[in-house]
């Protein structure tokens, strides 16, 4: 039997920690010779719809593994949402054209809620269309808000970081508070679930330390309880600190910082939460206020990601191919905490259907019972994904990151336009 090919491609935002997903697909294809190239798409599912194929196999070994310490996505990313069969079933034909073209067996897409859902409708028509394809979602996404698994690659990176600015900025606020600000507001992602805010209260060790205030999109933003717990705070420790969800929300569903527009994905366009709020505090208060959108920053920082994260990424990656290997369609590599004092971790599986388009929230339990902070329980929880440093190498003080060549796949059909 002939070794079919691999379609490899990542979606949606990247992570510091995605190309170490990229690397565990591509070391283990390479280790099997029941398994042909891996063929990556140039900025996602995009790639395969224009057919334009990267050719991993000619990236040299150490290459490959220079991604395990790279952040960003080697290959391009994209937001780019498949329709329903119904809607537009030309696209779906195109992709089983360019798979067949270039005998492509196993099709592995790396990303978050959206991109499974992309995942299981690809299985789908390919079975319906008689045409054998080995369909692997690889879960990845900051926002920790898949389903069925225990943390989602990328995240636990993006909590370190958080966590770590918080509790930096934190000390700043505090010597300069006397004199000067006395308010720091830091914005983090989080559309509809705050698990990266969340992270944040990893800052806090003592009673009185920052941050004093967690805004979740779980917890409905009450205007007038948060302008009287900031002054309370500043009354009592001489300054305040808050890290905001980018998805605070109102009691009637409204974004805190909804900017009126719609992104590629359908979502809602939110316009800053951390301007919003200072805005609020100043006309209610007079106090002198900073803020920060981590934005890019948090998920790009691979100088400071979470060994665990790392890990956690390369081994769902791996277990892909061996997936594959087995027969398995349609399913998710998942990461399943083990029972115990002392974390652990290990490999279990999920099927597509049931992850596709399902947001996972941070449980009440794992929030303080005013909504403003994180319980003993959450602390439990995220206190382990962020353990561990495993630092990039430095060259002249700047880390050494892996650019790949990209060598592109020579097509063999005509021209796609993609909407």
């Amino acid at each position: 039997m002939t070794a079919r090919n691999i379609f490899y491609a990542q979606s949606g935002g990247v992570t510091a920690v995605i190309n170490a997903t990229a690397c565990g697909v591509i070391e283990a294809a390479r280790k099997e010779r029941r398994l042909g190239k891996v063929f990556a798409g140039r900025n996602g599912i995009i790639g395969a719809l224009r057919e334009e194929l990267i050719d991993t196999s000619r990236e040299t070994n150490k290459a490959i593994a220079g991604l395990r310490h790279t952040p960003s996505g080697a290959f391009g990313s994209c937001r780019y949402k498949l329709k329903s069969v119904e809607e537009n079933r030309a696209e779906y034909e195109r992709l089983v054209a360019v798979f067949q073209a270039h005998d492509i067996g196993h099709f592995f897409y790396n990303g978050g809620g959206d991109s499974q859902d992309t995942a299981n409708k690809v299985s789908e028509f390919s079975k319906n269309m008689g045409y054998p394809l080995t369909c692997i979602g690889i879960p990845k996404t900051v926002d920790n808000d898949l389903p069925l698994t225990d943390t989602c690659p990328g995240f636990g990176s993006v909590a370190k970081y958080v966590a770590v600015s918080t509790l930096e900025a934190g000390l700043d606020v505090a010597s300069m508070a006397e004199s000067s600000t006395k308010i720091f507001v830091l914005e983090v992602m989080g559309r509809h679930a705050g698990w990266i805010a969340a992270a944040g209260g990893l800052a806090k060790t003592n009673r009185g330390d920052p941050p004093h205030i967690i805004l979740f999109p779980e917890i409905s933003f009450d205007r007038q309880y948060f302008l009287k717990r900031v002054k309370e705070t500043v009354n009592k420790v001489g300054y305040c600190v808050i890290v905001a969800s980018e998805g605070a929300r109102y009691a009637d569903g409204k974004f805190v910082a909804d900017a009126g527009a719609i992104d590629a994905f359908g979502h809602t366009q939110l316009g800053g939460v951390a301007p919003t709020l200072v805005d609020m505090i100043k006309d209610a208060h007079g106090y002198k206020c900073h803020w920060s959108v981590a934005d890019y920053l948090q998920r790009a920082a691979r100088h400071v990601a979470s060994a665990t994260d790392i890990e956690q990424a390369y081994a769902v990656g791996k277990a892909a191919v061996e997936f594959a290997l087995a027969g398995k369609n349609a399913v998710m590599p998942v990461i399943v905490r083990n029972k115990g004092k002392k974390y652990s971790w290990r490999i279990g599986e999920a099927p597509l259907s049931k992850v596709a388009n399902v947001e996972k929230k941070v449980p009440r339990s794992y929030l303080t019972k005013d909504g403003y902070g994180i319980s003993a329980k959450g602390r439990q929880y995220l206190e382990p994904l962020i353990a561990g440093e495993a630092p990039p190498p430095y060259k002249n003080g700047i880390p050494v990151y892996v650019r790949l060549k990209n060598h592109p796949v020579r097509k063999k059909l005509p021209g796609f336009d993609v909407a």
